[in-house]
């Protein structure tokens, strides 16, 4: 009887999780900008032709195809592309350091985004590439 535990049989589990959390969290910045909820000020009166409304609106659409894992990969790859270019625009002029410049989600968002690309969606997705 082998009563030995193999942690890597969990990791297609684990990966579904991180992706499915990851995009609801995703989400929320484009329910803000776009809807208001949960409000945030800086987001008030935002208009969508414009660069944080195309935020926005891949950042609930883009979420939305991540949660469900369909089109996982090229999603991914389009949203790690974005945040970084976020991080570069928005936050990296205030300072090199994510620490300092409040720039630490947009990291950690462009980096979880690109592994997604090259992992693919794991468990409970729509189509499993």
């Amino acid at each position: 009887m082998n009563l030995s535990i193999n942690p890597a049989r969990y990791a297609p589990y684990l990966l579904g999780v991180l992706r499915i959390v990851t995009a609801f969290l995703f989400m929320q910045h484009g329910t803000a900008k776009l809807f208001g909820f949960p409000h945030v000020d800086m987001f008030k009166g935002l208009k969508l032709l414009s660069l944080l409304g195309a935020a926005g609106v891949l950042e609930i659409f883009g979420g939305a195809l991540l949660l469900v894992g369909f089109l996982t990969r090229p999603t991914a790859f389009v949203l790690s592309g974005m945040m970084a270019v976020a991080y570069f625009m928005a936050h990296f002029p205030k300072g090199a350091l994510p620490i300092l410049n409040q720039g630490e989600s947009a990291v950690l968002f462009c980096f979880i985004f690109l592994f997604l690309t090259a992992t693919g969606p794991g468990r409970f997705a729509v189509d499993r590439s």
